[in-house]
């Protein structure tokens, strides 16, 4: 892969007239907060930007009024650059994939995972907290202005990805953007309060399912927890809510690795993978097609429930 300079991609975006901006399935606070930051910028500077994201943000981003802005079906546009923000690889587009990678313009590639492969014409693909990072970065460097709005929408990702600056690749770069885009304005407190400070009655529900469903393996070093789609069903949850259920397993004392394994169809289960530091989840996860971090990272697993919790121990156990 070529990795190209900031710069270089501050070039291409000054150039650009007409941008559409993609977001991973199912989306996160990073992957919003890059996105949308970088179509607002764009926007204030008098360019033409729309986000594309095959699923809808959920509702518990909604306290960012840019949040409306996204959407989830391609509109005719003479677009001359694609830029894809927190995107491992293609497949992550989701529905968007194929016309990402048939696109004659230019497209760039923003990321942080370590996973990627350098899909783009132009890569930036830097390990870090957060995309949000790379991003406010590139910001400066293009010379865009950063609002408040948008330093609100940068802030949310650095907080989220970065487990509200506590994990263990956050470095003083991190803390130096978070003061950076708080002196612009960004409103720590109100990113906080949503998205660790608060949740619906569905959510707490489901929560209290999964957590009943607690188990251990490999000498207590594996834990996890099942979600079915039963389960949700009894919650009145939408699959979006399970954000952040992983950290649970995680946190009992001795466990190494920690899973949330979310049934998504009969036969399909998506798997969210942490570690201590001990195993290379993002290892683990290629495995089976998944990737992302070192220390969290995700894949999907096909089969009856039994099979996917044999493959996925099996998988902890050769890592451990």
């Amino acid at each position: 892969m070529k990795n190209n300079t900031l710069e270089a991609i501050s070039e291409q975006l000054n150039k650009s007239k007409e941008v559409a901006i993609f977001c991973h399935v199912r989306p996160d606070g990073d992957t919003l907060g890059s996105g949308l930051a970088l179509c607002l910028a764009l926007n204030n500077a008098g360019k033409k930007a729309f986000v594309f994201c095959e699923d809808l943000p959920p509702e518990k981003f909604s306290f960012l009024s840019a949040v409306s802005l996204v959407k989830n079906e391609f509109t005719g546009h003479n677009f001359d650059t694609f830029v894809s923000v927190d995107c491992a690889d293609l497949q992550r587009l989701g529905i968007f994939s194929k016309c990402y990678a048939k696109f004659k313009g230019i497209k760039l590639n923003v990321d942080h995972h370590i996973s990627n492969d350098g899909y783009g014409d132009y890569n930036f693909v830097e390990v870090c907290p957060a995309t949000c990072e790379i991003m406010t970065e590139l910001l400066k460097v293009s010379g865009f202005e950063i609002t408040k709005d948008v330093a609100e929408l940068l802030m949310l990702g650095l907080i989220t990805d970065s487990g509200n600056f506590t994990h263990l690749d956050v470095t003083p770069r991190t803390y130096l953007t978070g003061a950076f885009l708080r002196e612009k304005g960004a409103d720590m407190n109100l990113i906080n309060y949503n998205m660790y400070g608060r949740q619906s009655k569905a959510r707490a529900l489901l929560y209290g399912i999964a957590a009943s469903k607690l188990r251990f393996a490999l000498e207590d070093k594996f834990a996890y927890v099942v979600i079915t789609l039963e389960d949700l069903v009894k919650a009145g949850a939408e699959a979006g809510v399970t954000e952040g259920f992983v950290d649970f397993p995680l946190s009992v004392d001795g466990v190494e690795v920690a899973a949330s394994i979310m049934e998504n169809k009969t036969g399909q289960y998506k798997v969210s993978l942490r570690s201590k530091g001990k195993v290379n989840v993002s290892s683990l996860a290629a495995t089976f097609g998944g990737g992302g971090h070192v220390l969290a990272s995700g894949c999907m697993l096909f089969g009856s429930l039994e099979e996917v919790l044999d493959k996925l121990t099996y998988a902890v156990y050769q890592n451990l």
